[in-house]
């Protein structure tokens, strides 16, 4: 039986992108903030990428705006995932930040014109219905959301507008897009400490490498291993494989975390995974899903 390099890569992409809380909590526990986990890694990636972004300038110039709206989109996405994963219970927000498939298919009615068909319509109710029953049903307009929450949602919906903008851009390399996405990462995190008046990164020298090489030998292998793998597989066939990170974060969360849902906690999570197979059983003209930095 031959092997299957993008299935195999693909389903080590997603299984290491569901597991990245655990490295995050770490760096918790250490005391670094997660914008400064941003700051670093991604600075870190950043500047690594610098030499290669900076050759393909004269490919991707004359579609730069594209360029400075990945900046913003992954670099925002990037820097909500990191820390509400940091701050907040796994299991919640890796289920929240998993309305991405419906925002993706809302903003490529939007953007794109693709169209919406019945089927589409009916993922889309499931996963806002969802998110609506784990945010605490009814609940939710009698108490405000905390800010883990927003930046769950947040994370979802911006990196869904950035794989719309990859989408929209197939002729642009995609190291030059993968280094935007790093370096909006690193330009979000200084603007945030500046907002925020965070102090600058403090720490051991220890504690920094592991960031770094967080940056390199966990974000940036997860980052290629996917893009790499679903610009050789069908769509549908690549959206119902990456839900492996869903369901890595879940289960690790709930075994090694001991971290719980109620029960419509539960039911909506189960409607947002429906959801999300429905959307990715449509085949070749469901939306490629393209997986952030």
């Amino acid at each position: 039986m031959p092997i299957n390099l993008p299935v195999i890569l693909l389903l080590f992409g997603a299984m290491l992108w569901g597991l990245t809380w655990i490295p995050l909590k770490y760096f918790n526990e250490q005391g670094i903030a997660g914008v400064s986990v941003v700051l670093v890694a991604y600075g870190a990636v950043s500047f690594a990428l610098l030499p290669l972004f900076a050759k393909q300038y004269a490919i991707w110039k004359k579609q730069q705006d594209y360029i400075w709206l990945i900046m913003f989109f992954g670099g925002f996405g990037n820097l909500a995932f990191t820390t509400s994963l940091m701050y907040g219970d796994v299991v919640r927000v890796m289920v929240l930040f998993y309305l991405l498939p419906a925002w993706g298919v809302l903003g490529g009615r939007i953007f794109l014109k693709e169209q919406i068909d019945a089927k589409r319509w009916l993922a889309v109710g499931l996963a806002l219905s969802g998110a609506f029953m784990v945010l605490g049903g009814f609940k939710i307009f009698e108490t405000s959301a905390s800010w883990i929450d927003l930046f769950a949602l947040a994370s979802g919906f911006t990196l869904a507008m950035n794989n719309i903008a990859f989408r929209a851009t197939p002729k642009l390399p995609d190291v030059s897009k993968i280094s935007a996405m790093f370096v909006g990462g690193f330009i979000m995190a200084i603007l945030f400490m500046i907002l925020l008046r965070e102090p600058l990164p403090q720490g051991s020298a220890t504690n920094w490498a592991m960031v770094i090489a967080f940056g390199f030998f966990w974000i940036l292998v997860a980052t290629l291993s996917t893009q790499w793998a679903v610009t050789r597989l069908e769509a549908g066939r690549a959206s119902i494989i990456i839900i492996m990170e869903l369901l890595t974060a879940v289960v690790s969360a709930m075994w090694i975390g001991d971290e719980t849902l109620n029960k419509w906690e539960m039911v909506g999570g189960l409607m947002i995974i429906v959801a999300a197979v429905l959307e990715s059983r449509r085949g070749k003209e469901s939306s490629e899903y393209e997986r952030p930095a």
